[in-house]
Formats: structure tokens, sequence, C-alpha cells
């Protein structure tokens, strides 16, 4: 019996390191872009580890990938909400003083 050294599932340490960053970046625009690229790595890591599970660990890197992204890409669309209604309301506010300036 040979001892076959596993690998960790590819892309898994880059899904969760990208879905951590876009829940530390979530207030940023950066967040939204992590999120997406690392649920897109977690998805492609999760299709090969289900290829050959016996060849790969990390499941739980991948899961843990994609839980972060998807909170993180959440957060990111909260925020971009938010800013898109706080600009609606500033531009609101500065056409009718302007108006009643004229």
């Amino acid at each position: 019996m040979t001892d076959q050294v596993k690998q960790n599932a590819p892309y898994a340490v880059a899904a969760m390191v990208l879905g951590i960053c876009s829940i530390v970046f979530g207030c940023m625009f950066v967040g939204l872009i992590c999120g997406i690229i690392g649920l897109v790595l977690a998805k492609k890591g999760t299709e090969a580890y289900n290829e050959a599970p016996d060849q790969y660990t990390g499941e739980g890197m991948l899961k843990a990938g994609k839980i972060t992204s998807i909170i993180g890409i959440i957060l990111s669309a909260l925020y971009i909400v938010y800013w898109i209604i706080w600009v609606a309301i500033l531009g609101t506010a500065y056409a009718s003083l302007w108006s009643s300036l004229m």
C-alpha cells in the first residue's frame, strides 16, 4: 500500500482568500469584484474536486470561499445601493438649492 499525498483542491486557497477580501473590502467596489472572482474560482474548484475526490483535500476551504464570497457580494451590493441613494438625495438637495438661488 502506497501513501499518496493529497493536494489541495484547485483554486481552494484563492477562493477563500478572495472571499475574505470581498468581506473586508465590502464597503468599497473592490469587494464586489473579489467576491465574483472568488465565487467563480470556488465553482471551478468544486467541479474539479467532485471529478476526483480521492485525489484532493480542501473541500471545506472551497465551501468557505463560496460562502464568504457570497457574503462579500451581498455586502458590496448593499453598499452600492446605499451609495446610489445617498448621491440621489444629495443631488436633489443641491438641485433644489441651486434652483432657489436662480
